[in-house]
C-alpha cells in the first residue's frame, strides 16, 4: 500500500512541474479590435483603410500553401486586395462563426514581447458576380500585431477548392458526352419493360449486389440496399398492379470526364392499378442510374410524387 501511496504521489508531483504557463490570454483586447476593424474595412472594399491597420513590413501568407518558397502578399498587395474582392462578390462578409471568439495571446517569450498573436474562427460567404459561385465556408486566421497595434503578418486556412471552381467558372469547357443510344440505355429500357411484364428476377437482375437506392421522399436522401428495395417493392406491388409503363422523350446517357461517371437519365410514365378499389393512376417518375465498368447499375435515385400514390 506505502509504494502505491509513493507512485501516486510522484505521479502528481510530476504532473504539477509538467506545467509550465507560457503567456496571457484574453477575450478582449485592442489587439482583437484592430483585427476586426481592419476585417471590416477588407469586406467593404477600403484599400485606404485597410492599409492604415498594417505595419510597413506587413506580409500575409495561406497556411496551406506548402510551397517553401512563397514570399507571401506584402502590404500594397493585401490592401489593393480589398477592392477586388468587395468589386468580384455579392453579399460578401467575414464574421465570426457562431458560437466563435477571438483570442488575444500575450507570450512570455523573449522574441514574443513586442507582439501579440489574435488568432480567429470566422465565416466567408459571398456570391461571385460572374461566375455565380456561392462561397460559405469557415476560414481560421492567425495575426500578428506588433507594439504599435499594426497588424504584422496574417496567416490563413481555407479550402481553396470553392476559388478553384471560381477561376475554372470564367471559361467554357466540356465535361464528357452525351449519347442518345447506348448499351447503358437498352439496359434501363430492358429494365422498366421487365417490371411492366413482372419479370422481376430479370429486372433486379440489372443491379450491381450493391447497388444504393434513393428517391425524392426519402428523409435527406437517405440510400437503402438493393434487398430493402425489394422489400418496398414487394408491398408496392401487393397493393397496386402495374398495367403499362411508357417512355417520355428519350433516356440521355452521360459520360463524365470528372469522376469517371456513367449516367442514364430516363423519364417515364408509370401506369398502375389499386387493386383495393381498381382506380388508375398515372405516376410520372424520373430516373438517375449510374453504372460500373462492368454495365451493372450501382446507384439509382427516383424522383416523383408520392402524393399520387395516396
Amino acid at each position: 500500500m506505502k509504494t502505491k501511496i509513493l507512485i501516486v504521489m510522484m505521479l502528481i508531483s510530476f504532473i504539477t512541474t509538467a506545467q509550465k504557463k507560457n503567456g496571457t490570454i484574453y477575450i478582449e483586447h485592442p489587439a482583437i479590435t484592430v483585427v476586426e476593424d481592419m476585417t471590416k474595412s477588407f469586406v467593404d472594399g477600403n484599400t485606404d483603410k485597410v492599409a492604415s491597420y498594417l505595419a510597413e513590413d506587413f506580409m500575409a501568407y495561406n497556411g496551406n500553401n506548402i510551397n517553401p518558397n512563397n514570399k507571401g502578399t506584402d502590404k500594397e498587395s493585401f490592401s489593393s486586395s480589398a477592392k477586388s474582392w468587395n468589386d468580384a462578390l455579392d453579399y460578401f462578409s467575414i464574421s465570426r462563426s457562431p458560437g466563435a471568439y477571438p483570442d488575444a495571446l500575450e507570450y512570455k517569450d523573449d522574441n514574443q514581447k513586442n507582439v501579440v498573436w489574435v488568432q480567429t474562427w470566422e465565416d466567408m460567404k459571398g456570391v461571385h458576380k460572374k461566375t455565380g459561385v456561392k462561397i460559405n465556408q469557415p476560414i481560421h486566421r492567425l495575426f500578428i500585431v506588433n507594439k504599435n497595434n499594426k497588424i504584422q503578418t496574417i496567416i490563413t486556412y481555407n479550402n481553396n477548392n470553392i476559388f478553384r471552381e471560381v477561376g475554372q467558372s470564367n471559361s467554357n469547357r466540356t465535361n464528357g458526352t452525351i449519347y442518345n443510344h447506348h448499351e447503358f440505355i437498352n439496359t434501363v429500357r430492358n429494365l422498366m419493360y421487365a417490371f411492366e411484364n413482372k419479370d422481376f428476377d430479370k429486372a433486379y437482375g440489372f443491379y450491381d449486389d450493391n447497388a444504393r437506392f434513393v428517391n425524392s421522399s426519402s428523409p435527406d436522401f437517405e440510400s437503402i440496399s438493393l434487398a430493402e428495395q425489394k422489400e418496398i417493392d414487394k408491398k408496392l406491388f401487393e397493393k397496386y398492379d402495374i398495367k403499362d409503363v411508357q417512355i417520355v422523350g428519350y433516356p440521355d446517357y452521360l459520360h463524365y470526364e470528372m469522376g469517371d461517371a456513367h449516367v442514364v437519365q430516363s423519364w417515364w410514365n408509370i401506369n398502375l392499378m389499386r387493386k383495393s378499389d381498381k382506380k388508375a393512376i398515372t405516376v410520372p417518375i424520373h430516373y438517375q442510374m449510374y453504372f460500373n465498368e462492368d454495365g451493372k447499375i450501382t446507384r439509382e435515385t427516383a424522383y416523383y410524387n408520392p402524393k399520387l400514390m395516396d
